[in-house]
């Protein structure tokens, strides 16, 4: 990549911050004020509420200036997708939705933006502590301006991993099952945080050693995957390959667990397909 192409993205990469930043203080206000009855529900355990709503519009609205035409992937889907010109913007305006709601962490806002389905930025601001994770192409990862890397850890059984379980997880329950109960109890720890977002910064930077998950959006990973890649690490599908936007599947960590870990996915899973059609 060209100097200046890269320079070009980490000043969009800085403005994406700003507007990130700004909104995940709306969410933080509004968790004073917000009621549970607020609350609607799309699917089994899967919530959304006018915070949701209020956070993407207000995404939608300034990333919009950023760069004129861009098409919009957007959880809530509460607009139009534009003309496109090649890029697109993926959006999650909360993250952790159900954490948010019960007062729990973490919670965070993701916005990834792609170019010819490449993607190229992305930012993850966990609000509770305040933790803005972003990377460019080719630019590293850094965490509120420090640079980060993924963790040394050699072995999946000294790791610490990071899953989900999708909601619509009782059409694989007994893989998924299986994997969780491998993971368990021959790791360091499993840990569920309710942000598969967040779990990828961690990742990133060295927090969690690896991630995996079944059933998951695009706006649920796509700046996560550029971050773990751009501190280091590597990421794939439950097949091995790139897919992880279309077939929701994702397996990532730092590159001396990685082979092992996508091994052992494979092994338990026996190949059987775990996308989300």
């Amino acid at each position: 990549m060209k100097n200046s192409d890269r320079k070009n993205l980490k000043s969009i990469t800085e403005t994406v911050r700003e507007i990130v930043s700004e909104v995940a203080n709306y969410i933080k206000n509004e968790s004073n004020n917000f009621q549970r009855q607020d609350i609607e529900t799309k699917n089994v355990n899967d919530f959304f509420s006018y915070v949701d709503k209020e956070s993407e519009r207000l995404l939608v609205k300034e990333l919009s200036y950023v760069i004129p035409g861009a098409n919009f992937i957007t959880e809530e889907k509460t607009i139009d997708q534009g003309d496109g010109n090649g890029y697109c913007w993926i959006i999650d305006p909360l993250d952790g939705t159900s954490n948010f709601i019960h007062g729990s962490t973490p919670y965070a806002i993701s916005v990834a933006l792609q170019k010819d389905q490449e993607i190229i930025v992305g930012v993850i601001h966990e609000i509770t502590r305040n933790e803005s994770f972003y990377s460019w192409k080719d630019g590293g990862a850094y965490l509120n301006g420090a640079r980060i890397h993924v963790s040394s850890v050699e072995w999946v059984s000294d790791a610490l991993i990071a899953t989900g379980r999708p909601h619509n997880y009782v059409y694989h329950y007994s893989e998924l099952m299986d994997l969780f109960n491998h993971f368990q109890y021959n790791t360091h720890g499993l840990r569920q945080s309710g942000s598969a977002a967040t779990d990828l910064a961690y990742v990133a930077c060295g927090r969690y050693d690896g991630r995996y998950e079944s059933g998951l959006s695009p706006w649920d990973m796509a700046a996560g995957i550029l971050i773990v890649k751009q501190a280091g690490g590597n990421v794939c599908d439950f097949n091995g390959k790139e897919d992880y936007l279309k077939n929701g599947t994702l397996i990532a960590s730092n590159q001396l667990i990685f082979n092992e870990f996508v091994s052992i996915v494979d092994k338990i899973c026996y190949g059987k397909k775990l996308s989300v059609e």
